[in-house]
């Protein structure tokens, strides 16, 4: 039984990430088979899972693949854009009403978009998220893309995801967000980020963190980008979700078999309601040219990924060899549970044992429990092999705790706060955000 997906757009970020993320499901399906990919009727059935999962068709089954998605923004340029890129394409589209769109931004004031356009907005968006969920056989749940930093994407989006809770209480929710540069891209992002991360914590099963910081070194360092815009740290942050999105056969400890649904893997993920960040950690990553002249085999592939774990590395280069597991006093990064993805060539008989370590995890989470594994035949998006790792662990508390701080600093002096509280916010409001993340980074940093 195949699971739908609803992805909801936020904001300017949410619909540029989007908008390449269903392309990025598009190329995968119709990307030329290489020679040690699957037969064809395996490729069919692929291709049709994917369709159902994150696409429709019309009545009669035919026409060009529609995204199961609503497009959410307080301004009409990027949705504009968003879907004339999709149509462009000729391989999918977006449906013409699944939007809703104003004239008027947030001014990257999260108060602004949570307490003002979010009640406006309500009954419309909840409508169109009640006619997409109408076309699925079977709602697995529902993915939303946000950034921290912007007023419509961090506040709207909060309020939204608040609403989504309200209207489908037993649906997944995974909420994917944009951790802003550290060197800064709106002055009071770190008040976005907290009211954002606080209110979310509230009310989804599972955020997925990506940070600027990262994509962009990942941009620069190992796909060779000179001139890095944030179209390339969208492909990047898409080439993540979609190896953990894309459709592959999950071994549950039990021994069953199952497919890599939303509810399947976030109820491995998340064992416990007050730990719900997640990272994504993939391997390789190169540019196509270099592709074209690199070998590798799955125990080096393993291996780097495993050490890019406990070292909390972002990619497989500059990783920290000298963290080890076994070492008194070591500060490795420890885990509650981990997703291993296994694409292409010869991902069956590879060894994941070095995962199972339960060095790697909190003691109170059986051993069982903790590593889940998932192997798909198909070489995803031209990699002959490659690995992600979905990982619930302390990797995204450090940037957590130094956000608070900023914020917290900022409101000692109360800088901008009468910004906020024009639109409605009270000084409890913030101080209940600091609570709220301050017990996340205790609960995280005491694993």
């Amino acid at each position: 039984m195949i699971m739908s997906i609803i992805t909801v757009q936020l904001g300017q970020c949410g619909n540029q990430i989007g908008g390449q993320l269903f392309h990025t499901f598009m190329d995968d399906v119709h990307s030329k088979p290489l020679a040690t990919q699957v037969a064809p009727d395996k490729n069919e059935e692929y291709k049709n899972e994917v369709l159902s999962r994150f696409f429709y068709c019309g009545e009669s089954g035919e026409g060009t693949p529609k995204a199961r998605a609503v497009m959410v923004d307080m301004e009409p340029k990027v949705i504009a854009q968003t879907y004339q890129d999709a149509k462009r394409s000729g391989r999918w589209s977006y449906s013409e009403k699944q939007n809703y769109c104003q004239q008027r931004g947030s001014g990257n004031n999260w108060a602004h978009g949570y307490c003002i356009h979010g009640p406006a907005c309500q009954s419309t968006v909840m409508e169109l998220v009640r006619r997409e969920a109408e076309k699925c056989d079977n709602l697995g749940g529902f993915l939303s893309l946000m950034s921290l930093a912007g007023g419509t994407g961090s506040g709207v989006g909060a309020y939204v995801t608040r609403c989504l809770r309200d209207e489908f209480p037993h649906a997944f929710i995974m909420n994917q967000v944009v951790w802003p540069y550290k060197t800064g891209e709106v002055i009071v992002q770190n008040y976005n980020a907290l009211l954002t991360l606080s209110r979310l914590y509230h009310t989804v099963d599972a955020i997925v963190v990506m940070e600027n910081d990262h994509l962009h070194k990942i941009c620069q360092q190992l796909l060779s980008i000179k001139k890095i815009s944030f179209k390339d740290i969208n492909r990047v942050i898409c080439h993540k979700l979609a190896t953990m999105l894309q459709p592959c056969p999950l071994n549950k400890f039990t021994g069953d078999i199952c497919s890599n649904s939303i509810g399947e893997m976030l109820e491995h993920l998340v064992p416990h309601p007050d730990y719900k960040l997640l990272t994504i950690k993939n391997i390789p990553q190169m540019s196509a040219a270099a592709q074209e002249f690199s070998t590798y085999q799955w125990h080096g592939l393993l291996k780097h990924l495993r050490q890019m774990l406990i070292s909390d590395a972002p990619m497989e280069e500059g990783i920290d060899w000298q963290v080890k597991v076994s070492s008194r006093g070591s500060q490795h990064n420890t885990s509650l549970a981990n997703l291993l993805l296994l694409r292409g060539k010869e991902s069956v008989s590879a060894d994941t044992g070095p995962f199972s370590d339960s060095a790697l995890y909190v003691p109170w989470i059986p051993p069982d429990a903790t590593l889940m594994t998932g192997v798909q035949p198909r070489a995803f998006n031209h990699y002959e092999k490659s690995a992600s790792l979905i990982s619930n662990s302390k990797s995204p508390v450090g940037e957590m705790d130094a956000m608070v701080g900023k914020a917290w600093d900022m409101f000692s002096a109360r800088a901008y706060v009468h910004q906020y509280a024009k639109h409605g916010l009270t000084e409890d409001d913030f101080l209940d955000g600091f609570a709220t993340l301050e017990q996340v980074i205790s609960n995280y940093k005491h694993l």
